[in-house]
């Protein structure tokens, strides 16, 4: 069931996700953990109170910027001490996001999160399995 503490935004990318893409139950999941989560950063950083936030106003959306993003992604890694993995995704999402506000919902101008890097991935060792 959809919480009343949800974007409508949000939601209707991750239904596009789920009947055009073919993304998987856990994949929608985590893209909504993450979008909301970074939402409610940004609000945050910006003294709105996230029980009175409204997460329905495309100005809001708009109004955020590469370095909120930035900002979000070192509160990630200093506070949460999320993983360069869980960050990358994180990144992903915002990223897809923003990118299908653009090109498929048509409501901003600019994908601001086109230049958002990724963190480096450490270099895992390889296990062989000797039979």
């Amino acid at each position: 069931m959809q919480s009343n503490k949800t974007c409508p935004l949000v939601e209707q990318y991750l239904a596009y996700l789920v009947t055009i893409k073919g993304r998987s139950k856990n994949t929608i999941l985590e893209y909504r953990l993450d979008l909301l989560q970074f939402f409610r950063f940004v609000a945050g950083c910006r003294g709105i109170e996230y029980p009175d936030f409204q997460y329905a106003k495309i100005e809001f959306i708009q109004s955020i910027r590469l370095g909120d993003m930035y900002a979000f992604l070192a509160y990630c890694q200093n506070t949460l001490g999320s993983s360069p993995g869980t960050r990358a995704r994180k990144i992903v999402s915002i990223r897809q996001f923003w990118k299908y506000l653009k090109t498929k919902a048509h409501l901003i101008d600019n994908n601001i999160a086109e230049e958002l890097e990724t963190p480096k991935q450490p270099k895992r060792m390889v296990r062989c399995l000797i039979l």
